[in-house]
């Protein structure tokens, strides 16, 4: 029990140390995770034999992430993914497996082996992208979409795998293998003792199973549970459905993680959806963090020191040679620029799979100690690599332009008073109501797939980068009345007002801002009225806060009407305070001018306040 509570505390201790300073410094969490493990593994020499048993308790973390990403899809969004499934999925393993064969081949290898190396580095991480993904708000995108599918697909794959990596070994070393494994699997031993036909039924209905139970047995017994009204039998019971239908994956030899992503989608339309989602996320967070720890922990730093540059080779290249095949299927399926290169970079590892399915290949005497101990090495190097390609990701997509801002831009054959710049949520909105009561507009964006499915809708844009002082000429910005500026490039943005203020001082321009900094930059550059995105709904939100504390429709409108008029001068009052490049925390003038603008904000809705409860006094005695 003293070992146990003592190694508890060191893995807590260095995620709590390790995990935020990585996030600060812009790493991700998965990179502290792994920093930690190496930390208190090979170089502190902190942990023992434990980390074995640990990485694979922490393995159920990836099964629960699977569950989550499953109740986000309805049934009929997964089957709109069958393409990408199994195209793009399928060509990913057939093709890198292929290629990573032929690479160890001309090292010298034999076949069975090469062909073996290839099954399992064509594998990716589930756990390290999809968290990665997720953090960073990418999972939605083309190529986050993509990136799931192929991991999706390879999970799915896990399961010929296994059955197919016994071929590969030589008849004596099979047999011999196939005894130790029925001594100690006593379900998979008789699932071997069936004809092919009744393993394909055993499977099948072990995932019918999982669907009827998700759809008719998991919401009548939620709705018994939840009519206790106690909280933690609402987290067992949750817990309960992902343990038992990964147990029953386990038992006839399919992928865990891929029966509980199956669940979540049958479970997608619950009305206990969300419960179950918050009931899962915590244990989720805590066993992926424990399983990335583990990968750190476990590096074999001796054979990196013994043979580093051969190591780091051997994984660069692994690495090279899956994004190779990534970024050329990313083009094949039409990927634009920046999702082409989140797909790539994003895929480019070894997987957390390739730790199972090498103990499996030299548990089946299909690979020697020694080179299987270089390929768990390769694997983790190349996991342990993931978060800086994603760093480098992020910078190379702040250099490079999308398809759209590349492609050609439209001849535009009429010019109208209002130009509408970026057509984005925002934009649609304001195109919408602007032409609808009567005004022509010039609506202008630099994705293609935006603007014909605006015209598939009946308005009219033109494809081309607002930012372009040619392009603003053709559209009219000589005789344009109101320029309307709702890019989502907060620096574009600015440029744009900047170049049409210094053009036309008598341009309306009208600006949508990110945030205060943003407003300040844009009222520098010359923007007339500057919106922030979330401003003007966060003061209806609390409107209605008001009325339901008790205040008239009345008094909450004015209320709400003092505090824009105010708040907005303040901006422009801050405005003359802000300093560029410095965080307004660190600015004293700046914060000494908030504390005061708040003080007469708040006295000033006091009085309002006030001026209209008597004005409703009047009103309720004059009735009389």
């Amino acid at each position: 029990m003293e070992s146990f509570l003592l190694q508890a505390s060191l893995y807590l201790i260095a995620v709590v140390l390790a995990v935020p300073v990585a996030s600060r410094l812009g790493l991700g969490s998965v990179l502290g995770y792994l920093v930690a493990g190496i930390v208190i593994g090979p170089v502190l020499g902190l942990t023992g034999s434990e980390t074995e048993d640990l990485q694979h308790f922490a393995e159920f973390g990836v099964v629960m992430m699977l569950f989550l990403i499953g109740l986000e899809l309805e049934p009929r969004a997964f089957w709109g993914m069958r393409d990408r499934l199994l195209g793009l999925g399928g060509l990913q393993i057939v093709v890198t497996a292929l290629v990573v064969t032929l690479g160890a081949l001309a090292l010298g290898l034999g076949w069975r082996i090469a062909l073996t190396f290839g099954v399992i580095l064509s594998l990716s991480s589930t756990a390290i992208v999809l968290q990665t993904l997720t953090e960073k708000n990418l999972l939605r995108t083309a190529g986050g979409r993509s990136a799931f599918s192929v991991l999706l697909m390879q999970d799915i794959a896990v399961i010929p795998i296994l059955a197919f990596l016994p071929l590969l070994a030589l008849p004596g070393a099979r047999a011999l293998a196939r005894a130790q494994a029925a001594e100690s699997h006593a379900a998979l031993s008789f699932l071997q003792e069936l004809p092919g036909w009744g393993v394909t039924l055993v499977t099948l209905a072990a995932v019918a199973a999982t669907v009827l139970a998700g759809q008719y047995l998991v919401r009548p017994l939620y709705r018994f549970v939840h009519h206790a009204h106690l909280r933690e039998v609402n987290t067992a019971l949750s817990l309960m459905i992902v343990v038992t239908i990964a147990s029953l994956m386990l038992m006839v030899g399919l992928s865990p993680a891929l029966g509980a992503f199956l669940a979540g989608v049958v479970l997608a339309n619950s009305e206990f959806r969300h419960e179950l989602e918050s009931d899962i996320a915590p244990f989720k967070g805590l066993l992926l963090g424990l399983f990335f720890i583990t990968v750190g922990a476990g590096i074999d730093v001796d054979l990196l020191w013994r043979h580093p540059f051969t190591m780091l080779g051997l994984t660069l290249a692994l690495m090279a040679v899956k994004g190779g095949v990534l970024y050329g299927l990313g083009r094949l399926f039409y990927l634009r620029s920046r999702d082409r290169w989140l797909f790539t970079l994003g895929l480019a590892q070894a997987g957390e799979f390739g730790f199972v399915l090498t103990a499996f290949s030299e548990k089946q005497r299909i690979l020697p100690e020694t080179l299987a101990q270089s390929l768990l090495l390769v694997i983790a190097l190349s996991m342990f690599l993931t978060p800086l390609a994603f760093i480098l990701h992020d910078f190379l997509v702040r250099q490079i332009k999308d398809e759209g801002e590349r492609a050609a831009a439209d001849e535009i054959d009429e010019q109208q008073p209002v130009i509408i710049a970026g057509v984005g949520r925002f934009g649609q909105v304001v195109n919408r109501m602007v032409t609808m009561s009567g005004f022509r507009t010039t609506v202008l964006d630099h994705d293609l797939n935006v603007i014909q499915l605006l015209r598939k809708f009946g308005f009219k844009g033109y494809v081309g980068d607002p930012t372009r002082p040619e392009l603003l000429r053709a559209a009219g910005l000589d005789q344009a009345r109101v320029l309307v500026v709702c890019l989502d490039d907060r620096a574009a943005a600015v440029r744009l007002v900047d170049y049409a203020r210094r053009q036309r001082p008598d341009l309306h321009i009208i600006a949508r801002a990110r945030d205060r900094e943003h407003v300040f930059e844009l009222y520098r550059a010359g923007a007339n009225d500057i919106l922030r995105e979330y401003f003007d709904s966060s003061l209806r939100a609390a409107r209605y806060v008001l009325e339901n504390m008790g205040l008239s429709e009345y008094e909450a409108s004015e209320l709400q009407k003092t505090f824009f008029k105010l708040d907005r001068a303040a901006v422009r009052d801050l405005a003359q305070v802000w300093i560029p490049g410095v965080p307004a925390e660190q600015n004293p003038a700046y914060v000494s001018r908030t504390r005061e603008l708040n003080r007469d904000l708040e006295a000033a809705l006091l009085d309002r306040f006030t001026e209209t409860r008597a004005e409703r006094d009047a009103a309720d005695r004059a009735a009389e």
